[in-house]
């Protein structure tokens, strides 16, 4: 698993030729508030049910409010098999810090 600041992130984002499932794992009341463009949520405890619906082989940020949930998320897929897990170091609270002045904060 790699692990990325907001602007690595966002650097990553910018250069990538194809773009990353950007997998939220909050809760749908968090992701209301705030959430990076183009993502998609799947909260932290549906991925069980719901991971099959995932492509293993692509690569895939993992994303939650300060990068704890999303971490545990990112080693739970990785031993599931998923190659290329990417953990949003700080989650959408350090996006909001680092990237996204205008982004709301919980």
């Amino acid at each position: 698993m790699k692990h990325f600041s907001p602007t690595q992130l966002l650097e990553h984002l910018t250069n990538a030729q194809t773009q990353p499932l950007l997998l939220d794992v909050r809760e749908p009341w968090e992701y209301e508030i705030c959430h990076l463009a183009n993502s998609t949520l799947i909260p932290m405890g549906q991925i069980h049910i719901q991971q099959e619906e995932l492509d293993k082989n692509q690569e895939t940020v993992v994303i939650c409010h300060h990068g704890v949930r999303s971490r545990q998320i990112a080693m739970y897929l990785e031993h599931a098999g998923f190659k290329n897990i990417i953990n949003l170091s700080g989650g959408v609270d350090a996006w909001a810090q680092d990237i996204d002045l205008d982004m709301a904060k919980y």
